[in-house]
């Protein structure tokens, strides 16, 4: 579908047509469909607008085995909620027991198709085709992207019926395939979110931090729906361990329920069963702060929503009461940039600011005599964590002036610069999160408020050393730089704790996976957004580049930040009103929205609080 194909072939109704909403783009006949011969591939459509809207066609009375596949699978790339044509091109069985949604396999280019020599003939009324492609990624029955690779080959059975002497396909994979241009147009992406669940709970005075948990859905397929049944489903496999949902087990919409769409007061009521008719008003609360805080990405914009159950108002909740119900990291916004000057001290500028003069940061590290190399200041902005500049030192001390430093709270006997303490990380807890490179005793350590006895952290299936950590803003996902053979690849983590409040728990990263598995190179990252990170690496032979990566490891749907040579460091607020910042071979740098790369001052290792 989509790019021209070779051949005269004559046109048959198992094609697709698109039309762009606002516009004179009419697209009939997006395919051509040989009349006899092998099956070309179904190329994959070419990345197009948001607007353009494709559907497809039921099979012509006689088409061809050909035909029939080739419409099959132009018919998943369409605009059909259900698949309902796509079923027209099955046996009556066949389309009881296909489950569309259970899986959606991405190839690079669309699924090749060839008639198989054993599987039969035409002239036999029996005929099998194998689907062939490279896999890019899956997502599974709980919309969770995976990045994935290898060969795709699937085969499909075809039948022709007795009675009505039409080919029908009666044997085919559960789920749906596709091009990857084809799923980029199709689907998007979406955070839902839950709550951290080594956090307070619900009811309690402390506010629940928001975790974000991204699910793609299909784009022009009611995603306000989508996104309302995926939140009250609960979270993906990989995120639940770490995360809570305030919704009752087995809440769900009412069967009665229909697409929902916002009122003309951007109000969205939602019909829940009786699952949820005896939540009390608190728990009600975080709940509708779940759903809001899902839905203000999507379009139109939901201000406020309504939860029933049972006929009557559970709760209702606008979009500013959400965030006094939760934490959420986005709207979060820092008063300065954090970077080392010249005279390897601490300093800072507003953040945002077209300022380029730096002030000391307040306290020891801006104001005392110890050079530091990396810095990290925590969320709340009132304390500074600093390596010294051989790497072997780290310091703690609060920024109020004239505070005094004291002794360092970690030290590493790694033997040089580059084997000793990575920059370090602050939670939203006020823990302190820094990396040993030490070879000899590689560790990851959390001090619990900066201060006090280190604990080693454990690594769960960690394959290699260390070289730089970021956690996250809810303090649940840890992002790290892991070296191995020469690689330096990045890996989101979960970080569970257990023990009881008061006691020091037991940590662990577990469930690490890669977010960038086609880089080999990491020189840098920050996290950039509820589910998003800032990456500077390589792919193999390649040269650097900075882009966006999702914790999914898919690629979001928004513009790579302009190129910038020489990047040593990155940093992002989470507040994605605020420019990328970098340390390259001009300094310091800044990247405000709408503009090219501006130099900021001298100095290195910039950093937002986090």
């Amino acid at each position: 579908m989509g790019a021209d194909r070779g051949g005269r072939g004559r046109r048959t109704p198992a094609r697709v047509m698109a039309y762009a909403t606002g516009g004179v783009l009419l697209l009939a006949g997006c395919a051509s469909m040989p009349d006899s011969g092998d099956l070309r591939g179904v190329e994959s459509t070419p990345r197009q607008e948001t607007q353009v809207r494709v559907f497809a066609v039921p099979p012509g009375e006689d088409a061809q085995p050909s035909e029939i596949v080739q419409g099959f699978l132009e018919a998943l790339t369409s605009d059909d909620p259900h698949y309902k044509t796509a079923r027209q091109y099955l046996t009556g069985e066949a389309a009881k027991t296909w489950r569309p949604e259970t899986s959606t396999t991405v190839l690079t280019d669309g699924p090749g198709a060839e008639p198989e020599g054993a599987g039969g003939r035409e002239d036999t009324g029996e005929i099998t085709y194998m689907l062939t492609g490279t896999k890019v990624a899956t997502v599974d029955a709980q919309q969770s992207y995976a990045p994935a690779t290898g060969a795709y080959a699937r085969t499909v059975h075809l039948k022709k019926g007795e009675k009505s002497g039409q080919w029908r396909i009666d044997a085919l994979p559960q789920g749906v395939v596709m091009g990857e241009s084809d799923f980029q147009r199709n689907y998007m992406s979406v955070n839902k979110y839950y709550f951290a669940s080594n956090t307070t709970v619900a009811g309690a005075d402390t506010q629940p931090t928001a975790v974000a948990d991204p699910v793609y859905v299909r784009r022009r397929v009611d995603p306000m729906t989508q996104m309302v049944r995926s939140v009250l489903s609960g979270p993906t496999r990989w995120l639940g361990p770490v995360v809570r949902s305030s919704f009752p087990t087995g809440t769900a919409l009412t069967k009665d329920a229909g697409a929902l769409t916002p009122d003309d007061r951007n109000k969205l009521t939602i019909p829940l069963n009786d699952k949820a008719a005896r939540v009390g008003t608190n728990r009600c609360e975080e709940m509708a702060a779940q759903l809001l805080f899902t839905l203000h990405s999507l379009s139109p914009a939901v201000d406020g929503v309504e939860l029933r159950a049972g006929g009557a108002e559970l709760c209702s909740l606008t979009r500013q009461g959400a965030d006094a119900v939760a934490l959420r990291s986005a709207v979060r916004s820092p008063d300065f940039l954090y970077f080392v000057d010249a005279k390897d001290r601490l300093v800072r500028i507003p953040a945002g600011d077209s300022d380029t003069k730096p002030d000391p940061a307040p306290g020891a590290l801006g104001e005392g005599d110890t050079a530091l190399r990396s810095v990290a200041v925590s969320r709340d902005e009132h304390t500074a964590a600093g390596v010294s500049l051989d790497g072997k030192s780290l310091y703690v001390g609060s920024m109020v002036s004239g505070g005094s430093l004291g002794e360092p709270v970690l030290r590493s006997h790694g033997p040089s610069e580059k084997d000793r303490l990575t920059t370090p990380s602050w939670d939203a807890h006020d823990g302190l999160w820094v990396a040993d490179r030490d070879p000899d005793n590689p560790r990851l350590l959390l001090l619990e408020e900066g201060k006090g006895d280190p604990l080693e952290v454990r690594t769960t299936h960690l394959d290699g050393r260390i070289q730089a950590v970021r956690v996250a803003a809810d303090g649940v996902r840890i992002a790290l730089v892991v070296e191995k053979g020469g690689k330096k690849t990045l890996l989101i983590g979960l970080i569970e704790r257990e023990g009881k409040p008061g006691e020091q728990s037991a940590v662990r990263v577990v469930e690490l996976r890669s977010a960038t598995p086609e880089l080999e190179e990491i020189t840098a990252m920050s996290w950039a957004g509820d589910s998003r990170l800032v990456v500077v690496g390589r792919e193999h032979g390649g040269v650097e580049q900075m882009r966006y990566v999702q914790v999914d490891g898919s690629t979001p749907d928004i513009p790579a930040p302009a190129a910038l040579t020489g990047v040593k460091e990155v940093t992002a607020a989470e507040d994605d009103q605020l420019p990328l910042v970098a340390y390259s071979v001009d300094g310091i740098v800044r990247l405000p929205s709408g503009a090219q790369w501006q130099k900021v001052t001298e100095g290195t290792a910039p950093v937002y609080p986090g």
